[in-house]
């Protein structure tokens, strides 16, 4: 019974080291983190547009009525005139459509997160097998994997977007998919498979072929892990392109989608007041603010995390 109970003991003794040393590495890196500041700034905005994005259902289930408050088909019957200046039952006035502007930020902002983080993950899952592909198996494999990075590489992405949303139907869905498939064979593959190769020569990998290990195994266990730390970086970059991406296309009007930041630029475009910004600046300021500010956040998270990913940064 003893000697059962010591082979039970091993594997716990051994996980419990583990996760010591894993809070440990997370505290580190955390102080790391902090000690940019300008991360802290970064997640302090995105925590302010999450807050944002999540009060809105609360908001049209407990507080606002519906068919004032709708984003999309909402009117501001209280308003003769739209679109109508700040209130105190429109914090941030009316569009030229009569739709409360600040009920439209709030909706716009879950789609926004959403859209963000499927192509900032569809990104990494791409990326880190791009990458960690390439580097283990090298010779034709690399050469194609490359090839085809170098095309993403030299197609503008904006202008690709453009094209494809003219020709079919785009949604947030397809457009984060279409931001994915570009990043993760493009520019983020190459990056990754280059940290790749400074990972297949260390003496564990040679190790783990000895011991009969597949490559698959090698692949998912001794190389992705390693790779894991810079694609979350490039994950916070993505997220900033996907963004601005979908801000653009939806103030071309060539995405389907029911209201977004863009859409709204969009909207007061078309109606003729994008150059009246000081006479009608509720209908401009909100909208192109956010874009800018959650681009920016994210940048900002990026950079942090760029400091505890590269020690070459790393404050001595």
């Amino acid at each position: 019974m003893s000697a059962v109970n010591a082979q039970h003991a091993v594997p716990t003794a051994l996980w419990r080291a583990r996760l010591r040393l894993a809070l440990q590495s997370l505290r580190e890196n955390w102080q790391l983190f902090v000690r940019t500041r300008i991360g802290i700034i970064g997640l302090a905005i995105i925590g302010l547009y999450a807050l944002l994005a999540l009060a809105h259902p609360i908001l049209m289930n407990t507080v606002w009525e519906p068919r004032t408050y709708d984003p999309v088909v909402g009117y501001a019957f209280d308003e003769t005139q739209q679109p109508a200046p700040p209130s105190l039952k429109h914090l941030l006035g009316t569009d030229p459509l009569g739709r409360d502007i600040l009920s439209q930020l709030m909706f716009s902002a879950r789609s926004e997160f959403l859209l963000g983080l499927l192509a900032a993950t569809v990104t990494v899952v791409i990326g880190t097998a791009v990458g960690a592909i390439a580097a283990y198996f090298g010779g034709w494999v690399d050469t194609l994997l490359m090839r085809l990075a170098d095309i993403m590489i030299m197609m503008p992405a904006i202008s690709v977007l453009i094209v494809l949303s003219a020709l079919i139907g785009v949604e947030h869905f397809e457009l984060a998919l279409i931001i994915g498939i570009l990043s993760g064979f493009g520019a983020t593959g190459v990056v990754l498979k280059s940290q790749a190769l400074s990972v297949v020569v260390k003496p564990y990998i040679d190790a783990a072929r000895s011991a009969g290990g597949g490559h698959f195994h090698i692949i998912l266990v001794h190389i992705v892990p390693n790779l894991l730390p810079l694609s979350f970086l490039y994950m916070m970059f993505t997220v900033t392109s996907a963004i601005f991406s979908e801000a653009v296309l939806s103030f071309l009007g060539l995405l389907d989608v029911r209201m977004s930041w863009g859409l709204m630029i969009h909207t007061t475009e078309s109606a003729g007041y994008l150059l009246q910004v000081t006479e009608f600046w509720w209908l401009i300021f909100p909208a192109s603010l956010s874009i800018t500010l959650l681009c920016s956040a994210f940048y900002l998270v990026g950079r942090s995390l760029d400091e505890v990913v590269n020690p070459r940064l790393r404050s001595r």
